[in-house]
């Protein structure tokens, strides 16, 4: 049995099974967990959304923010881009059935404990704030699973969408602390020394203002805590960070689709198959 952490797939539903095959995947014995960003930009988000679901325990995710887009779009919330490629999933057969599986998917995962490199590995999509334990973590994504999984959802969606509140308070309520957390774990690049976040940059650090320094740059009050595993961030230029590994490698850019296997900590890659596309993030 192995553990495979997967990087942004975003649609590229043949680059992952190339990764797939590269790895020899069991879907009886092994196990996949995915960084977020399933769905758009890609050309089969919809494919890859029936693909991931079908495997059930053997796969495991977190919500990304195109994940939300796709949320957001179905309940008529939030502005579609040119880039989205997402529509295939709104108008599918099994539409509905998709959003639910997507929607009851958490924001933070504790990945299993089989190697003692990455003992106690919290697995989100973008990263968490130096002021948040890994139980925080957890307990925070429980907040807006709650949500997302409950009769309100859809007025949730509607509140989704902005920048502010920017810098975490634990005392913030309602719409505004769940707005919070999901732009942290989905959203989140560059913080300021102010513990404000920075939503706009988007680069690669060394080329940031001085004022902006990447989130896991920022002193852990949870130092003794074990790495984070996460992506979103494809144009950060190293798997390997000060939190841990960032998985998000560019795939629907043209890059590669990366896989981490838990067990030994082997980076696993494979070239897009998928024709790149013509921009950056």
């Amino acid at each position: 049995m192995a553990n495979y952490v997967i990087g942004d797939v975003q649609g590229c539903l043949d680059s992952l099974l190339k990764l797939l095959d590269k790895v020899q995947f069991n879907p009886q014995l092994d196990e996949l967990w995915f960084a977020g960003d399933l769905v758009n930009r890609g050309p089969k988000s919809r494919d890859t959304l029936r693909f991931v679901k079908s495997l059930g325990k053997r796969a495991h995710a977190v919500l990304g923010n195109h994940d939300l887009h796709l949320l957001a779009l179905w309940c008529n919330s939030g502005r579609s881009h040119e880039s989205d490629t997402i529509a295939e999933v709104v108008n599918a057969p099994d539409g509905q059935e998709l959003i639910d599986w997507l929607r009851s998917q958490p924001l933070a995962l504790r990945l299993p404990n089989v190697n003692h490199t990455l003992h106690n590995a919290l697995l989100t999509h973008a990263g968490i704030l130096a002021q948040w334990s890994f139980s925080d973590a957890v307990q925070l994504s429980g907040e807006v699973q709650q949500m997302l999984a409950g009769p309100e959802w859809k007025t949730f969606m509607a509140e989704l969408y902005g920048n502010k509140p920017n810098r975490w308070d634990p005392t913030l309520e309602g719409f505004d602390r769940l707005r919070l957390i999901v732009n942290v774990f989905t959203r989140m690049r560059m913080v300021r020394d102010d513990g404000k976040i920075d939503f706009k940059y988007k680069l690669e650090p060394a080329d940031a203002p001085p004022d902006l320094k990447p989130w896991f740059d920022t002193p852990r009050e949870f130092a003794n805590e074990g790495p984070i595993v996460f992506g979103h961030w494809s144009t950060l230029g190293a798997l390997k960070n000060k939190a841990g590994y960032c998985l998000d490698t560019g795939c629907v850019w043209g890059g590669q689709l990366t896989a981490l296997r838990l067990e030994d900590d082997a980076i696993i890659q494979v070239e897009a198959v998928e024709p790149p596309l013509p921009a950056i993030p």
